[in-house]
Order: structure tokens, then C-alpha cells, then sequence
């Protein structure tokens, strides 16, 4: 199984690596939004009840790394209805390799994915003033929360893909994707919201995952955000898997 899987990631980041068409929005995407975001609202930091932080840039890049994996996930999606509808799927199917390596090797190229990611954004903090403050105990946590709330999304976008079986379903996607993210407290303080997105955002794993990246990047490492974001990311995480292998056994008996 482990071997299969490897096989899958490696062909699954070699074709991200031919179709850099699909590769660069994952990254374009969200840096532009945290141009935008930062050269716009700079001055939101001055608000009262907005927490205390050295630049906007510090708190806009938990939001910008959340929605640059929500957009991997989205593309795992893609990647595997694309392999669907092509019939590499049904090739997949009829060799001998254990059936969940087709999970687990496109997760494990979502995890490779979602690692550069997270690197990118830590990489423009640095360079344009606002890197991670929490030194190496809040680097290692970064990337352990974004890694795990890539694969995540990967693993949802994946369940989505073997239900729907179609890329363009998958695209569909995309808007509701924006909607769960903005209804969170990735781009802007859960207590500045207003009502009713205070009270979504307070239930929204998104928020969490959120935190947990934010809470490095601002100051010294704090055990609760950091924690919880975590725990939301592990949860949503094995929750997820469990769907897209369901989702696989499904797809098996129906073919």
C-alpha cells in the first residue's frame, strides 16, 4: 500500500508540475487578495477590540495560507475527476494495488502541496516585514496545522470528486468555497464580525485552522489557539478521509 501510494503522489505532483496553468492560482489567488487586503485595510489595526499585532501583514497571512489550501483542496478535486473522466481512473481500478492507495497517494501529494504553500507565505511575510515571531517551536506549529488542514480540503475535494465525477461539478465548488472562508475569522478579528457571520464563525473549523496559523505569526506561541487549531485540523482531517474512502468503496461497486 505504501509503495502504491508513493507511486500515485509522485505521477500526481509531476502532472501539477506539466500544468503550472493550474498550479499558479493556487498561489496567484490568494497573494493577490493579500495585496489587496493589506494595501486596503491597513489601518483596521487600529480599531478597538482588534488584537494587538506588529503590521496587518502578520494577520492577513493566516487567512491567505487558509484559503491557498482551500484552493489545493479544490484542485485535488479537480485533478481526480480530470483522471475520471479520462478513464485513468478505471485503469486504477483493475490493476493490482490496494484500492485505498488511490486516496492516500493523492493525499500525500496534497500534503507536498499544501507544505510548499505554507513556505510561500511564510517566505512573502519574511520578505515584505512580517514573518512568523514564534521562532522555531512556531514554525514547526505552522506547518504541522497547514499540512494537516491541506490534506483535509484535499480529502474533501477528493470526496466530492468520486461522488460527482465530474470536473465541472467540482469547479461548482469554488464560489461556496470563498463563502465558508469569508464567513470566518480568517481575514478579520471573530469579535469585530458582525451578526450572523459572529455566530457562524464561531462554529466554522475554518476559524481555528485560521487562528492556529495566526497565533506564530503575531507573537510567541500560545498553547490554546495553537492547540485548537490543531485538534480542528486533525478533526476535520480524519473526518474527511473517512468520507473520500467511503466515497471510493461506493465508486468501486458501482463500476
Amino acid at each position: 500500500m505504501i509503495r502504491a501510494s508513493l507511486a500515485l503522489a509522485r505521477r500526481a505532483l509531476r502532472n501539477t508540475a506539466r500544468r503550472p496553468q493550474f498550479a499558479a492560482p493556487l498561489l496567484v489567488m490568494p497573494t493577490l487578495f493579500l495585496a489587496a487586503n493589506v494595501g486596503g485595510l491597513t489601518r483596521s489595526t487600529a480599531l478597538p477590540g482588534f488584537p494587538p499585532v506588529n503590521s496587518f501583514l502578520n494577520f492577513q497571512l493566516a487567512g491567505s495560507m487558509t484559503q491557498a489550501l482551500l484552493l489545493g483542496g479544490v484542485s485535488s478535486g479537480i485533478a481526480v475527476a480530470l483522471e475520471i473522466e479520462d478513464g485513468f481512473f478505471d485503469r486504477l481500478v483493475i490493476s493490482p494495488i490496494p484500492r485505498v492507495a488511490i486516496v492516500l497517494g493523492r493525499l500525500a501529494a496534497t500534503a507536498v502541496l499544501a507544505f510548499t504553500q505554507v513556505l510561500y507565505f511564510l517566505l512573502i511575510g519574511t520578505i515584505f516585514g512580517g514573518g512568523p515571531e514564534g521562532g522555531v517551536i512556531g514554525f514547526a506549529a505552522i506547518v504541522a496545522i497547514g499540512v494537516i488542514a491541506g490534506i483535509a480540503f484535499g480529502a474533501i475535494g477528493v470526496t466530492i470528486a468520486l461522488r460527482a465525477r465530474t470536473v465541472s461539478t467540482v469547479q461548482g465548488i469554488f464560489p461556496l468555497v470563498l463563502v465558508v472562508l469569508f464567513v470566518s475569522s480568517a481575514f478579520f478579528p471573530r469579535g469585530l464580525l458582525e451578526v450572523p457571520a459572529r455566530q457562524i464563525a464561531a462554529f466554522n473549523p475554518l476559524s481555528y485552522i485560521a487562528d492556529g496559523l495566526r497565533n506564530p505569526i503575531v507573537g510567541s506561541v500560545s498553547a490554546g489557539p495553537v492547540l485548537e487549531g490543531l485538534a480542528a485540523a486533525v478533526g476535520l482531517a480524519a473526518a474527511a478521509i473517512a468520507l473520500a474512502v467511503w466515497s471510493l468503496r461506493v465508486r468501486l461497486r458501482a463500476v
